[in-house]
């Protein structure tokens, strides 16, 4: 008795079932909760090698009560630089930073704004946010000090300062980390038996190069993982890797050499691309704007999609790929731009983010690619294909309105799929299994004698690269 070709009824349930799951999941799950404003101030430490860097959060009605400087929830940006030196000579006046021994670091305060006001069931709470760089005298550590502040404290007895480690790459803590916030490291308040203020003795573990490359090897890991457009501009690339084209058309299929050998000259340009991208951008500290790359990002996908349905640059995919490749690596470079590390530290930040991209990457490709086979045997596997191309086309100019300023919903529920990273990787290795197993049990050439036919069995026609 024949085997059939899984039927387009068959096909096109298991598509529209795993599409609502998929959608349902990004749809129907909750956003995250909105902070609470609090009665307290956030100072947040970035560690670097020779410095640290702190950003003052701190709540405006406070802050006006303490320094004496008139600041409220109607204060404009121009009043607030025309106020931000009197801002900055009373935070250097309150932010002493010492050595173990008492050896004073230089202390730089820096750039000011204010958050957008916010209503709350006590009134209106808006936020000053103050960025200053500490730097301690020759010898001095940066994982070892004491922070002598009390801005706001000094006046309001009921204000408590929280003191995190946001960035610390020699721990392993790095920005952007989805694994952890800030660490609280401790609190600065006034001690109501003797109302003193105490100063805050910061002792951070030892750091080393192994945790700080290992921290970006797992962030290179996320960025692949979370960044949806990088993946899905990939995968549409893919996609038509096991087919021939003819004039303007997708017509037939390569031999399974071929397609594995399409999709991994692909994959390696991709790769090539945007590695090449982001070492001269990380390196030569290049101040890119993030919309337009991010627009071209879009760009590529919805190119990608249009050549899975229509063959645009048939047998150039690679090409491509690498082309693309360099606009996607200077995105991943406005995340190294953002951590401010030295030579050392971007030089092995720059190895281990890239090697943990391109290992996420190679993970998601071998798990794409039975389904990417088996996507051809199906008996309308036409109708299948420009389903998902249309699908994401949509998605791309979703976010391509998006980022050049046109807010829309499409472009959200796409970015939130990023969210959902272990439901999407199930998914993914789920499907990967059902295609292996249909393969297994609908070989090729399966059927009555010699005269049945597969997709892939057409020897009347030699593979072309």
């Amino acid at each position: 008795m024949n085997r059939s070709p899984l039927s387009l009824s068959s096909a096109l349930r298991m598509a529209v079932g795993s599409a609502v799951a998929v959608l349902a999941a990004l749809l129907l799950a909750a956003p995250p909760a909105a902070a609470h404003p609090m009665p307290h101030s956030v100072l947040l430490l970035d560690v670097h090698e020779a410095s640290v860097t702190a950003e003052l959060d701190l709540p405006l009605g406070d802050f006006s009560r303490a320094s004496g400087i008139a600041l409220d929830d109607t204060t404009t940006a121009g009043q607030l630089s025309a106020r931000a030196p009197a801002v900055r000579r009373y935070l250097a006046a309150h932010l002493h930073p010492t050595t173990r021994d008492g050896k004073a670091w230089a202390v730089t305060i820096g750039a000011t704004a204010l958050s957008r006001a916010e209503q709350t069931s006590t009134g209106v709470y808006r936020e000053l946010t103050v960025r200053a760089t500490l730097t301690p005298p020759p010898g001095g550590d940066v994982r070892r000090f004491v922070l002598d502040y009390d801005a706001i404290v000094h006046q309001v007895v009921t204000h408590t300062v929280l003191v995190s480690v946001r960035q610390d790459w020699a721990a392993g803590k790095v920005a952007g980390d989805g694994r952890s916030g800030a660490a609280q490291v401790g609190v600065i308040g006034i001690d109501t038996r003797s109302m003193t203020i105490a100063p805050l003795t910061v002792d951070l573990a030892g750091g080393s190069v192994w945790s700080g490359t290992y921290a970006m090897f797992r962030l290179g890991a996320e960025h692949i993982l979370e960044g949806t457009d990088h993946l899905l501009f990939l995968l549409i690339l893919l996609l038509p890797a096991p087919l021939r084209a003819a004039g303007n058309r997708w017509r037939g299929t390569v031999g399974t050499r071929t397609a594995l050998g399409r999709i991994a000259r692909t994959t390696l340009a991709f790769t090539l691309g945007h590695s090449l991208a982001l070492a001269v951008s990380a390196f030569g500290r290049l101040d890119i704007p993030a919309q337009p790359v991010e627009a071209f990002i879009a760009f590529s996908i919805l190119v990608g999609a249009v050549h899975a349905v229509r063959p645009l640059f048939p047998g150039r995919e690679a090409v491509i790929a690498g082309v693309f490749g360099l606009g996607h690596g200077l995105a991943f470079s406005l995340t190294l731009a953002e951590m401010k590390l030295s030579t050392t530290q971007l030089t092995l930040s720059l190895a281990g983010f890239n090697l943990g991209i391109e290992c996420m990457q190679l993970v998601l490709v071998l798990l794409a690619l039975p389904s990417l086979i088996c996507l051809v045997r199906l008996r309308r596997h036409s109708a299948v294909r420009t389903a998902g191309a249309l699908l994401t086309a949509g998605l791309a100019l979703g976010w391509l309105l998006d980022r050049l300023g046109l807010p829309n919903p499409v472009a959200r529920t796409a970015d939130s799929a990023g969210t959902h990273t272990s439901q999407l990787l199930l998914a993914l290795a789920v499907t990967a299994l059902l295609a292996t197993l249909w393969m297994i049990t609908h070989p090729r050439g399966e059927g009555s004698g010699a005269t049945r036919r597969h997709p892939y069995a057409r020897p009347a026609v030699q593979d072309q690269p």
